[in-house]
């Protein structure tokens, strides 16, 4: 697998009880596979939230009044930057652990790699990467694989 960015901050937040969800330590590794070989700098934080949250995120951010499994908020470069300059900062990932957790179960996925598989999808959404028409999903679903199976995780759209 391709070395990670060379400079990688991972602020993770827990704003629910701890107990069996990954560790920092997880979502840094999931997000150093993301952006192995495709940026050299990253600074992002995700936060781990409850329902009631999710669904407040989700209808504020998206105007969809439901809590879904990831959100994804691209950092915006401020104005006014000297030419050439560019800042690390990639962004936020907010996940809802009980929205992930239903996902798994229903799916018959380990969780870890159910959360894996968002982390990694989310931070390729802060890269500027969509789903929106069927090219984009297929490109950005078989790139998920392919990190996916650099971390020994398998195919996250194949049910069973």
């Amino acid at each position: 697998m391709t070395q990670g960015p060379v400079r990688l901050d991972v602020s993770v937040g827990y704003a629910l009880p701890r107990a069996g969800l990954p560790a920092a330590v997880s979502f840094r590794k999931w997000v150093a596979a993301a952006l192995a070989g495709r940026i050299r700098e990253a600074d992002l934080a995700i936060r781990l939230v409850d329902a009631r949250e999710g669904r407040a995120l989700n209808r504020h951010y998206r105007g969809r009044d439901y809590a879904t499994n990831v959100l994804s908020f691209p950092a915006d470069l401020p104005e006014g930057l000297p030419e050439g300059v560019r800042l690390p900062l990639l962004g936020d990932l907010v996940l809802c652990a009980p929205v992930v957790a239903r996902e798994a179960r229903e799916q018959g996925k380990p969780l870890a790699a159910h959360y894996a598989h968002l982390t990694v999808h989310g931070t390729l959404h802060l890269l500027g990467w969509d789903h929106g028409a069927d090219v984009e999903a297929e490109a950005m679903e078989q790139l998920e694989r392919e990190i996916l199976a650099g971390l020994g995780i398998g195919d996250p759209y194949h049910a069973g």
